[in-house]
C-alpha cells in the first residue's frame, strides 16, 4: 500500500487490512459540506507551518515549499479548477494530498505536531469568525433601515396592543425602534459568542498535546486569535480542545434568538399588511400573488421568514443533542455540527440582508432614487388606535392627578368606558356633564388628555412614546451604529 494521499487511500489506511467499502465512504465523507472551510483550513495550515519552520521543526525551505503550494491550491480553488475527491473524505485530506502532489515531502512534513481533530477545530472556529463579523455587519445595517424608517414616522400614532387588544397610542417610530433594541441585543450576543470562538485549539493534537515543541501562542497571534489587549488566546486544555463545540452552540443559540426577533417582526407585518389592519403595503418585489385569486398580494418574505425561525431553532436543538452524550474527547459524530452550524449561517444571513433592503428599500438603478420596501398608511393606524379606548389610562392618570387613588380613577374610567361603548363612541366623545356625572372633579381640559396626540407627547419619560423622546432615541441610536 502505498504512502501517498491518493484516491486508492486514506492518510490513515496503512494499518488496515481491507479498503473501506464504497457505502461506507460515502456514508462518513464530509467533503462536500466542508469545503466551504477550504480558505481557513489553508490559513490554519500556513500559520502552522510558519511556526514549525520558527521552532525549527521543519527547513525554511520546506516553509517555503509549503506557502507556494498553497497558494497555487487557492488559485485553483478559486478559479474552480479544483478537485474535489470523495475519496479523500475531506476539506483537510483533500488539500493535502494536493499540496503533497505539488511540493513533495514539504507536503508530507505540514501535519507534524497536529492531527486532524485539533485541525478541523481551528478551521470551524476561524470560519464562524468571520462569519460572525458579517453577521454583526448586516444586524447594524437592518438597524439602520429600521431607524431611518422610524425617523419618517415619529408623529405617526400606531395603537398600540397588548394581549393583541388596543392598549394606548404609540408612536409608529416608537414601535420600529423597539426591534432596534432587539437587534442591538442580538449584536452585542454575537460580539460576546466571537470572542469565545476565537481561541486556537492548534496544537492541541489528537487529544493529548503533542512532544513537539510547538509554540501554539505564535499561532494564535499568526492567525488574530487575540483579545482585545492583543493578547493570545489559546484553548488551555488539549482534551476540552479538540471536543470543544460550546462556540457552535452558542452561535446556534444566538442565531435562534435573533430569528425570533425577526419572526415577532414578520408577524406584525403580516397582520399590519392584511386587509383587515391596513397598516402598510410591503413593495411588490418582496411578495407574491395567487394561482387562484387574482386579487391576493401575498407576505412571503416575512411568512417565510417566521418558518425558517423554526428550522434555524432546529440546528440550535440538534447540536445540543449532537453534543450531550459524548465522552472526551473527539467522536465521529462531531462531524455532525457542520451542516446545521452552515445551514444557519447561510440562513440568518440571507434573512438578515432581505429584511434590511425591505424595510429600507434600494436604490432604484434607473432614476437613482431609493424605493422604500414599506410605506405605511398613517390614517389606517390613527383610525385604529380610535376604536379601542386607548386613551381610558390616561383619564385615570388625569383623576390620580386630581386627587384620586389609581384603583378608584381605573374602576371611574371602566364606568365611562362602559357606558362609552353602549353608546357606540369613544370617551373624547362623550359630553362634559356626562364625564362629570363620572366624577365631578373632571374638567373641560380633560379633552386634551382623552386625545391621541395628547396622549402620546404626556408620555415624555425616558423609553417613552412621547416624539420627543422618539427623536431622542433615533440620534443615540444614529451615534451608536455611526
Amino acid at each position: 500500500m502505498t504512502n501517498q494521499l491518493d484516491t486508492k487511500s486514506q492518510a490513515w489506511s496503512a494499518l488496515f487490512s481491507e479498503p473501506m467499502s464504497e457505502l461506507v465512504k460515502r456514508y462518513t465523507a464530509s467533503v462536500f459540506f466542508d469545503k466551504r472551510l477550504w480558505q481557513a483550513d489553508i490559513a490554519g495550515s500556513l500559520a502552522h507551518a510558519e511556526m514549525l519552520a520558527a521552532q525549527g521543526i521543519i527547513s525554511a525551505q520546506d516553509l517555503a515549499d509549503i506557502q507556494r503550494g498553497m497558494a497555487q491550491i487557492a488559485q485553483d480553488i478559486e478559479s474552480g479548477a479544483f478537485e474535489w475527491k470523495l475519496d479523500l473524505e475531506d476539506v483537510h485530506l483533500n488539500i493535502e494530498a494536493r499540496l503533497t502532489q505539488l511540493v513533495g515531502d514539504a507536503g508530507k512534513r505540514l501535519h507534524t505536531g497536529r492531527s486532524r481533530n485539533d485541525q478541523v477545530a481551528t478551521d470551524v472556529r476561524l470560519w464562524l469568525r468571520g462569519e460572525t463579523d458579517l453577521i454583526i455587519a448586516l444586524l447594524a445595517d437592518l438597524q439602520k433601515s429600521l431607524v431611518e424608517v422610524a425617523e419618517q414616522n415619529v408623529e405617526v400614532i400606531l395603537p398600540g396592543f397588548t394581549h393583541l387588544q388596543v392598549a394606548q397610542p404609540v408612536s409608529f417610530g416608537h414601535h420600529l425602534l423597539a426591534y432596534v433594541e432587539m437587534f442591538s441585543r442580538d449584536a452585542e450576543r454575537f460580539a460576546d459568542v466571537r470572542r469565545r470562538t476565537n481561541r486556537l485549539p492548534l496544537g492541541s493534537a489528537a487529544l493529548a498535546g503533542t512532544t513537539y515543541p510547538l509554540d501554539r501562542e505564535r499561532v494564535a497571534r499568526t492567525l488574530g486569535m487575540v483579545d482585545a489587549q492583543g493578547q493570545p488566546q489559546v484553548c488551555q486544555n488539549s482534551l476540552d480542545g479538540v471536543s470543544d463545540r460550546d462556540f457552535a452552540i452558542e452561535f446556534a443559540a444566538a442565531a435562534s434568538l435573533c430569528m425570533v426577533h425577526i419572526s415577532r417582526f414578520s408577524e406584525e407585518l403580516i397582520l399590519w399588511m392584511s386587509q383587515n389592519f391596513g397598516f402598510v403595503k410591503i413593495a411588490d418585489r418582496f411578495t407574491t400573488g395567487s394561482s387562484i385569486m387574482p386579487q391576493k398580494k401575498n407576505p412571503d418574505v416575512p411568512e417565510l421568514a417566521r418558518g425558517k425561525t423554526g428550522r434555524v431553532v432546529g440546528h440550535l436543538m440538534g447540536l445540543i443533542t449532537l453534543m450531550k452524550g459524548q465522552p472526551l474527547a473527539y467522536n465521529k459524530d462531531n462531524q455532525e455540527d457542520k451542516e446545521p452550524l452552515f445551514d444557519t449561517v447561510d440562513t440568518l444571513k440571507d434573512t438578515l440582508r432581505i429584511f434590511s433592503e425591505m424595510v429600507g428599500g434600494q436604490v432604484n438603478p434607473a432614476t437613482g432614487q431609493k424605493e422604500g420596501g414599506i410605506t405605511v398608511n398613517a390614517q389606517a393606524m390613527e383610525e385604529a388606535a380610535k376604536k379601542g379606548y386607548a386613551t381610558a389610562t390616561d383619564l385615570a392618570d388625569y383623576l390620580v392627578k386630581k386627587g384620586l387613588p389609581f384603583r378608584d380613577a381605573h374602576e371611574t374610567v371602566a364606568h365611562a368606558v362602559k357606558a362609552a361603548a353602549s353608546q357606540g363612541c369613544d370617551l373624547s366623545q362623550l359630553p362634559l356633564p356626562a364625564l362629570q356625572g363620572f366624577h365631578a372633579a373632571i374638567e373641560g381640559d380633560v379633552y386634551d388628555v382623552l386625545s391621541l396626540r395628547g396622549s402620546l407627547n404626556a408620555r415624555a419619560t425616558l423609553g417613552g412614546t412621547a416624539p420627543e423622546q422618539v427623536r431622542a432615541q433615533i440620534a443615540r441610536h444614529r451615534t451608536r451604529l455611526a
